[in-house]
């Protein structure tokens, strides 16, 4: 005759039951430590939530490409701050990347001078930590450009001085918005035209121009929209006073970030690409090229097929 045993001997019923006891006891110290922090911060008469966000904020910010003033909400402030991030990141994305992609290439140079060169580009900004670079680009704009009243012209236009850079601006109004409009409109129907064009090869082996169109499209249609509703009105920055007023700006703290941001991170992305062009065999990369040429000159003819066959004869 078979003896039950108990329960309590399966050890995966233990197992269950120790991980209950565990969780039970942390929901217990969570809700103490809750209890008493709110406890103590009503004694303290500090108000807890997000109420706050509603408040006036009371501080400026330096740099804001949304309308702020220190009599806004913290909620205001905050989408300020989101703002200036997001361009920080944009603008640094768009520059390390390509920096990086230059540089990473020009380390693979046969060309001595520039192999060695963006060799040391490389392991100068990677060993040197981010926050030293950042003081170092924000002190060096500050004492390097003179004041406004000395500032650096180009054309009557564009100045440069250690308040900033500042530069001609369209105003927003009308022709700009229908222009803005009218360039995205032309960007989607370049790019379904190149898809077109891309089809009526691999279908036909013929050839449609590509470049001309787009480019005619992308430039003159926001030209002709914006002259349709009158032209657009460009501020241009004159100096009153100690500083100018008008225009765009960047200020020293953006510029610094941003290059320092920029520089720093290229390194990095410039050794990711020099292993990326590493890993790849030559066999391989002879192979895509090949067949990257055969495309190319998918019409079949002689003509198209001579140039792929001088080019990886050995």
């Amino acid at each position: 005759m078979a003896v039950k045993s108990s329960w309590l001997n399966d050890r995966g019923v233990r197992a269950v039951l120790a991980q209950i006891v565990v969780l039970a006891i942390v929901i217990l110290v969570v809700a103490d430590l809750t209890h008493n922090t709110i406890v103590n911060l009503d004694a303290q008469h500090i108000a807890t939530g997000f109420g706050f966000l509603s408040q006036t904020a009371g501080f400026a910010i330096g740099e804001s490409l949304i309308p702020y003033a220190p009599t806004d909400s913290y909620t205001h402030a905050f989408a300020v701050g989101l703002v200036n991030t997001l361009t920080v990141s944009v603008l640094g994305i768009f520059f390390c990347t390509t920096l990086g992609l230059l540089v990473g290439i020009a380390r693979l140079s046969s060309n001595w001078l520039l192999a060695r060169l963006a060799s040391i580009y490389v392991e100068s900004l990677r060993n040197v930590p981010v926050l030293l670079q950042l003081f170092l680009w924000y002190d060096l704009i500050g004492q390097a450009f003179p004041n406004p009243r000395q500032a650096l012209s180009v054309l009557g236009v564009v100045f440069l001085s250690n308040r900033g850079f500042k530069f001609p601006l369209p105003v927003l109004d009308g022709a700009l918005i229908a222009s803005a409009v009218a360039l995205l409109v032309a960007i989607i129907a370049a790019a379904i035209w190149t898809k077109a064009a891309r089809r009526h090869q691999l279908a036909t082996g013929q050839l449609r121009p590509v470049l001309l169109p787009n480019l005619a499209a992308i430039i003159l249609l926001p030209v002709i929209v914006s002259f349709a509703f009158g032209g657009l009105t460009i501020e241009v920055p004159e100096l009153h006073g100690f500083n100018f007023a008008g225009g765009g700006t960047i200020s020293p703290e953006l510029a610094a970030l941003v290059i320092g941001l920029s520089l720093y991170t290229s390194s990095f992305v410039a050794e990711v690409v020099r292993g990326g062009i590493l890993s790849v065999s030559k066999g391989r990369a002879r192979r895509h090229a090949r067949s990257a040429c055969v495309r190319a000159g998918s019409c079949g003819s002689s003509s198209c097929r001579r140039p792929c066959a001088s080019s990886f004869r050995r």
